[in-house]
């Protein structure tokens, strides 16, 4: 069995993509995964509702840029492995309040490189052979593409948000104790995820929700921004792929091979709603509303994943309307989870047009 007799650190692993890969090491492999996570407002251990009872699973709520804090989990947990997912990760927010951004995604994957590599030198030669640190990153690293090609491994980084810009970073930064120190390092750059315990602050789990309440369903600009959608099973299964097989030193692009113009994306949510709840004010579609884009708004995003899928066998299970569906009768069927994210007071409000960054 997958993992069996190792311990692996999952940061961040509260949030969207975090969860998924914790549901997935748990329900799939024999790994103790220890959770590390601070808890920020996208946090939500309710997306983890089957973990507290299984013995192969841990909590620690931890901040990532807190190296003593770290240093204490690193001796109480010896791990064979580290998954980094711990980041801020709405570009919006990071555009009214990019210093958060800074903190977490390039101090804090600093200050866990530096507990890592302090952990890793204490290790036996063969358990040092053995460890990995996998770092979960963004395809907005590359930023935009033209109307033709794809994002690979070896395309040059050009990001364009206050947020990309601090995964890029955080991406250099891995490299370099990779090729500094020795540090067994791996970095994958990923397509938009969806799917189950998305935080509804996201396009696809915001119009779901404001689409069900028959609420106007706001499109940045003239809706057709490319995105490559992946759905976040899929993605967590490719990396604890790359965790286990994947050639240390190296970069691997998971996408899903699904561009969609965000306002596909929202008139197929609006179809499905119509079908699985139909209201009687009429179709949804007649909600979608136009609105100002958000400054620097990439256009298209694609990811060629071929990498992956010829070293590693790994191939996406769904595709964009397999998804889709899923995510929107997940959604319908599991709505104390959101309407709690909501009751705690998270507003769904217009967040990135501040023209002036704010320090915090």
């Amino acid at each position: 069995m997958r993992f069996k007799g190792s311990t692996i650190f999952v940061t961040g692993g509260a949030g969207f993509i975090g969860s998924a890969v914790v549901r997935h090491l748990l329900r799939d492999s024999h790994a103790r995964v220890v959770n590390i996570d601070k808890l920020t407002y996208a946090a939500n251990l309710d997306s983890l509702p089957a973990a507290k009872e299984n013995l192969n699973y841990a909590f620690e709520k931890q901040c990532i840029c807190d190296g003593a804090g770290l240093r204490r989990l690193f001796e109480k947990y010896q791990p064979d492995a580290v998954m980094n997912l711990a980041a801020e990760s709405h570009v919006d927010r990071s555009i009214d309040g990019p210093g958060e951004f800074i903190q977490t995604n390039i101090v804090g994957t600093f200050t866990i490189l530096q507990e890592t590599l302090r952990h890793w030198r204490t290790l036996s030669p063969e358990k040092r052979a053995g460890f990995r640190f996998l770092h979960i990153s963004t395809d907005e690293v590359f930023g935009s593409l033209g109307d033709e090609g794809f994002f690979t491994e070896t395309t040059a980084y050009s990001p364009n948000s206050p947020y990309s810009a601090s995964k890029a970073s955080s991406d250099h930064l891995v490299r370099a104790w990779r090729e500094t120190y020795d540090l067994p390092t791996l970095i994958t750059n990923c397509s938009n995820n969806y799917g189950p315990y998305h935080f509804p602050e996201k396009l696809i789990p915001h119009m779901i929700i404001k689409g069900l309440a028959g609420e106007p369903l706001p499109v940045y600009g003239d809706g057709k921004n490319i995105r490559d959608w992946l759905y976040v099973e899929d993605h967590a299964k490719a990396l604890t792929l790359v965790l286990e097989h994947g050639a240390v030193g190296e970069t691997y692009n998971v996408g899903g091979r699904n561009e969609r113009t965000n306002l596909h994306v929202v008139e197929t949510i609006c179809d499905l709603l119509d079908q699985i709840a139909p209201r009687a004010q009429g179709a949804r579609r007649d909600l979608i509303t136009f609105v100002a884009d958000r400054p620097g708004h990439d256009r298209r995003y694609a990811i060629d994943a071929s990498k992956l899928e010829r070293d590693l066998g790994w191939r996406a299970e769904e595709n964009f309307e397999t998804g889709i569906a899923k995510t929107v009768h997940w959604y319908i069927d599991q709505q104390p989870w959101w309407r709690g994210i909501l009751e705690r007071g998270y507003q769904a409000k217009r967040v990135g047009l501040s023209l002036s960054a704010t320090a915090h």
